[in-house]
């Protein structure tokens, strides 16, 4: 039981860090950069052991190269001078310097064959490594960029279909105007229709006798006749209180 809810947490976790990871590539991706870099530095430090054993048996080989050289000399002089005891033990050495010789050179070839395929592994690791590095940032980011263009298009769809849409503020809007202007419509045709014009045009006839009362009055007054337009002028002179000059005074 406990082993299964064990499991069971370790669900939860696993599908947690699975969701963390999807929101944040990014992350994930320099973590195995990280990596990647620690790897390489631990195989380089096992390269670089390799490099000193090769290096040990260069040495090596040197210096048996060197002792077979003296060996075959020392044999060679003996022999010519008669010392064949001598002469034996130096041969005898000389085989065995020989032997040790010929194992160290395959030796030191073998590991440098083995390093010279290390280096090159190692070499196409890291660059297939790097590349798919780079492969995964190319990724992210036309991800990110086509995350960010479909949201900015459900945006505008979402946009377009609330301000298009039967519901929206705008439509409810212009509904509400329409109909306060189609009862504002309404109102003035019924006040119209209600207005009684008879008692207007009664009051209308009423100022219009009388203005033509009170202008008949000033015109009798003043001794102006209405209907001789030419006489106003001299009518109204007299009214201002001039007097036409004599005959007599004017001669």
């Amino acid at each position: 039981m406990f082993s299964r809810i064990s499991n069971l947490i370790r669900g939860f976790f696993s599908l947690f860090i699975t969701g963390l990871e999807k929101q944040n590539p990014e992350a994930l991706l320099e973590l195995e950069q990280e990596n990647l870099r620690k790897q390489i530095a631990s195989y380089n430090q096992g390269l670089a052991a390799h490099a000193g054993l090769a290096e040990r048996l260069i040495g090596q080989v040197r210096k048996l190269e060197t002792e077979e050289k003296e060996l075959r000399a020392r044999t060679a002089a003996h022999l010519r001078a008669g010392n064949k005891d001598a002469a034996a033990q130096h041969a005898l050495r000389l085989q065995t310097v020989t032997r040790e010789l010929a194992e160290n050179r395959a030796q030191m070839d073998q590991a440098e064959t083995t390093y010279s395929d290390l280096i090159r592994a190692r070499d196409v690791a890291v660059n297939a490594a790097r590349a798919k590095i780079e492969s995964l940032k190319g990724a992210i980011n036309d991800m990110r960029m086509k995350t960010a263009m479909a949201e900015m298009n459900e945006m505008a769809s979402g946009m377009i279909g609330q301000i298009g849409g039967s519901g929206d503020t705008l439509n409810r809007l212009h509904e509400m105007v329409e109909e306060e202007r189609n009862k504002a419509a309404g109102r003035a045709r019924v006040a119209r229709d209600s207005l009684d014009m008879s008692d207007v045009n009664v009051k209308e006839a009423e100022m219009k006798a009388l203005a033509d009362q009170a202008l008949a009055d000033f015109a009798a007054a003043e001794g102006i006749s209405l209907g001789d337009s030419e006489a106003a002028p001299a009518a109204t002179s007299r009214s201002m209180g001039t007097k036409p000059a004599s005959e007599g005074e004017s001669a």
